[in-house]
């Protein structure tokens, strides 16, 4: 019954991290957080859900790996804009400038 409880908590976590992500932000940064939050309450989900089916758990280190390799190309995206808009606000930049 203890499983069930932590399933149901991931999954909580996963539609509160869309919700934030979906909701009006103009700071790339936020949103960049907000997709890595949805990032590791997924990867909760895929560890609890493996633990309780007693699956072998390499599919949760490739899952993890993908996920820094995202991380590192948001990081990537969020610093080429700074260096060449000056911040992070969705406003200031236009995708017809690029």
């Amino acid at each position: 019954m203890l499983n069930y409880s932590y399933l149901l908590i991931s999954i909580f976590l996963f539609f509160s991290g869309v919700m934030v992500f979906v909701s009006n932000r103009s700071h790339l940064l936020s949103t960049l957080l907000s997709l890595e939050f949805i990032v590791l309450s997924l990867f909760l989900f895929l560890f609890m859900y493996l633990s309780m089916m007693n699956y072998e758990l390499y599919f949760s280190m490739i899952f993890l790996t993908f996920s820094v390799c995202e991380g590192a190309l948001g990081l990537s995206v969020l610093v080429s804009m700074i260096r060449t808009h000056g911040n992070d606000y969705f406003q200031a930049f236009s995708v017809l400038q690029c």
